[in-house]
This record gives structure tokens, sequence and C-alpha cells, in this order.
């Protein structure tokens, strides 16, 4: 045909800049790769793939005054967290000590304070959250700030933003960031209720455009509730009916397993200092700190040590990343790992191969089926490398599992919003609290092992010996995982 020569002439010189760019600036090697497979194997499509997934548009610009304001903010909570330092590393308990190279870490890299005088509650599934939540929300006297990234408009959110507008009424400072993209609901009539009540509300990063996708690389999926600087509230649980699984009447519904933390004392400090962050980055009136957003505390005989870690587009180095290799490389007994979406990468695929290789006992527990067939597909392609290595891999059947938490040794306890995947490690703005402490470690490893009942463990020899088909179709998976 007469077009087909004119096409390749513009066809090819445009494939061509569109690589080097892709070289230039992308810095991970194995997304760059398959960013230009994607070009080249699937003409025209891959090309616009990239350009409304892969390139970043706004960032540089956008989240240059962020990390400016993160610097200044910090300053000035310097005085409010100063007490609690690399001091702390130093004080009399076994799991900090056992863990002071994470401490350090999070120390360094984020400035993130080892808080002692916390008391720390995990919250297991939305059933136990919620209620606590709003009893919180209820006895609030002073602010209220959540931040969320999925929001849904049905009873569990309703009540929440009922308790909002209640609290906004009497007098409370009530700050809502939502995520525009996992949160759409919010968006329009229920926005301007909540705001003209005296709730303040802002997208986190509004999209005017759907089509112009890029935008949805860079999600807000943080989840944070802070009451009075006093009491603070992470983990994996959204606000939906669907975590709550007493309200599934119908026994087809699936059940919903999750794993969130209610933290009350100083661990709150740097929750509030995102909060701040994020609030002063997407809302039109900044918040300047005061003494009445870091609350004090009495103190605790028997008391948590807690830090928290944070990433996200405008963080300079995978705080998330490392933070969990950190765990996985000074643990010497056991490893849990609980994860909806488990495409690791090469780095932390090693560190968990190693560790098992080392006579450290790692378990592995997933959904049996995810949400997503392709995500699916590319996390089963990383699953015999470590069968290989040594590690338990169970496939959760009970319901879909979505807690996202790590226990090493019964010792450290991480738990917060970030999955076990590129797409947490490298493009959404996330938070995990990790918490040093034996006797919650214990509880959360019998919580991990209570999860079991509910699993299948893979069969090692029966995995490797699967259909070359079927591992062929995970492998092509796997080369789009880092786009995932």
């Amino acid at each position: 045909m007469t077009w087909f020569p004119l096409f390749a002439i513009i066809y090819i010189p445009v494939l061509i800049a569109v690589i080097l760019r892709v070289v230039y600036e992308t810095h991970n090697s194995n997304k760059a790769l398959a960013y230009i497979f994607f070009c080249i194997f699937i003409p025209v499509l891959g090309i616009l793939f990239y350009l409304a997934f892969g390139i970043n548009y706004f960032s540089k610009k956008r989240y240059a005054k962020k990390i400016g304001g993160n610097a200044e903010l910090m300053k000035l909570l310097k005085k409010n967290i100063k007490p609690y330092d690399e001091a702390g590393i130093t004080r009399e308990n076994l799991a900090v000590e056992q863990n002071s190279e994470l401490a350090h870490l999070l120390l360094k890299d984020l400035a993130s304070p080892l808080t002692r005088n916390n008391k720390v509650e995990i919250l297991r599934n939305g059933e136990s959250k919620f209620p606590i939540i709003l009893e919180a929300m209820e006895a609030a006297k002073d602010h209220i700030h959540i931040e969320y990234y999925i929001y849904e408009i049905d009873e569990t959110g309703k009540a929440m933003v009922d308790m909002m507008i209640k609290k906004a009424k009497e007098g409370v400072d009530v700050k809502f960031i939502y995520d525009d993209f996992g949160s759409p609901g919010i968006k329009g009539k229920l926005e301007k209720e909540m705001r003209d009540a005296g709730v303040q509300i802002y997208p986190f990063y509004k999209i005017h455009y759907y089509f112009l996708a890029n935008r949805f690389n860079y999600r807000n999926h943080r989840k944070i509730v802070i009451i009075d600087g006093l009491t603070s509230f992470v983990g994996g649980i959204n606000v939906s009916d669907k975590y709550v699984n007493h309200k599934k009447k119908d026994s087809k519904k699936l059940f919903w397993r999750d794993t969130h933390i209610k933290i009350t004392g100083p661990g709150t400090y740097y929750l509030q200092f995102l909060f701040i962050s994020d609030w002063n980055f997407c809302g039109k009136e900044k918040i300047e700190p005061e003494p009445r957003h870091f609350g004090s505390y009495p103190e605790i005989k028997k008391s948590c040590y807690v830090q928290i870690a944070a990433g996200g587009p405008d963080s300079p180095l995978p705080t998330i990343l490392y933070s969990l290799m950190q765990a996985i490389n000074l643990a010497k007994e056991e490893i849990l790992v609980t994860t909806p979406y488990f495409i690791p990468g090469d780095s932390m695929l090693d560190s968990l191969c190693m560790a098992a290789m080392s006579g450290v006992k790692v378990k592995l527990l997933v959904p049996g089926v995810s949400d997503s067939k392709i995500v699916n597909a590319a996390s089963r392609s990383y699953y015999s490398r470590l069968l290989l290595a040594g590690a338990e891999i169970y496939l959760y059947k009970k319901g879909f599992v979505h807690a996202k938490t790590m226990v090493t040794d019964k010792r450290v306890s991480i738990v917060g919003t970030a999955n076990m995947d590129v797409r947490s490690f490298e493009l959404n703005f996330e938070v995990n609290a990790v918490v040093y402490d034996d006797a919650l470690g214990k509880e959360m490893a019998e919580i991990f092992t209570d999860d079991l009942r509910f699993a299948e463990k893979i069969d090692r020899d029966q995995w490797l010996n699967r259909s070359w088909t079927t591992q062929i179709v995970e492998r092509f998976a796997r080369l789009l995982s880092p786009v995932l």
C-alpha cells in the first residue's frame, strides 16, 4: 500500500525519539526495558501508553515546591521532635538494639524520630477499626486530620462524613484530604455540603482530565487519621463497607482481611508532619504548626518504640523499599510478610531469597486470587525463586487479603499502606509505621499464624512443574511489572 512507506518514514524517527527519551528519563532499567518493549512490539499503542503513563510531566515542577515546603516545615517541627532522636536508639529496648541499623536509616533519611512512650493497638479488619475511629473523632476537642486514598460514600463513609460535619459545627478544626482518583464520589455535591458545614476539604492532586492518565501514577495511597495530635491511625484499610465483614449479609460477598493500627503517643508526631506537609501542598490555607498539633503524653512503663517510614515522588530516596529491605536483612529467625500485591523487583526478591537461604524462616501470605488477573500473573512469576530458596508461600482462600504487614523475629512489626510492589516503592505516596516491641510482634505473629488457617501452602515441586504455557504467560506479565 502506498501509505506504508510514508507511515514508516514518520513513525521510525518518532519511535527512536521516544526510545531515547525512555533511556534518558527512566532511571529504573527494568522499567525502561518494559517501556521499550511496549514501544517496539506494540506499534503506536506502545508509544501512546508510554506518553500517557511513563512521562513525569508534572512531578519535577510540582513536587519541587512540595519538597521545599517539607524542608521548611521540618525545621519548624524539630522543636517538637528533638527529644526523640538518636539517643532513643541507645535506650534499654532489645527490639531497638537488635535493629538499630533500621532505626538509624529512618532517622538519617527522613529525620523520622524514634519515639518511645507509645501505646499501639492492632485493629483487625474494618469491623474493629471504624467504631474505634468514630469514638476517637467524637472525643476530639481541638482538631481532626484525615487523609485517605479510597473513600466511598456508603454506610461507613457517610458515618464518618456525618461525624466530621458534627465536630466541625462544634468548633473542632476538621481537615480532610482525599485522593481525586481513588475517591471520585466525594467531588461535587458532597464536597460542597462538607465545606458549607465547616469541614476544610481538598483533593491531594486534582484531576481535570481523566484521559491524562499520567496523573494517576502519582496516587496518594496514604490512610491517616490524627485526633488532637494525641492519637493516630494508619494501615491498609480504606473507608468502605467492603472492609466491614459483618455488614455483608450476602454470603457471596467477599470477605476482606486487612490490618490497621492505633497509635497513642509521640509516634503520632511524624504522621502529623506528613499530614501538614500534604495539606500545605494541596490546601489553599496553609497550616502553621503549633504546640496544639503535638500533644504531650503521660509516661508509659511498658511502651512501644515507633518510627514512621514514608515515601513518594517527593522523596529523594526509596525509603519504603530501603526500610523493608533493612528489616529483612537484620532478621535472624523469622520473616512473616502479608501483601495483596507482590511485585517486589529484583533487589527485594534477592533480600528475601538470601534470608531464606541463610536459615531464616521466610513466609509469604498473598491472595489466592488477586483483584487483577495481570497483577496476579506477574506476582506468580516471582514465586519459583522464593520456593527454590526455601521460603514458604501461602495462598489466602477465605476472601481477599489486603493487609500490608511484615513481622521480623516477633520483635519488629511494620504496618502501613505500602504494598510490596514497584508502584508503592516508586510512584505512590505511602506511609508505614515501624513498631519495635516484643509483645506487639508476638501478637502480630499470632495473627499471621491464624490467617494461615484459611490459606493453602504452595507445594514447591508441583509449582515448579506447572505447564510451560502457564509459566510463559506469567513471565510475559512480569515484563509489565515495572508499570503495573
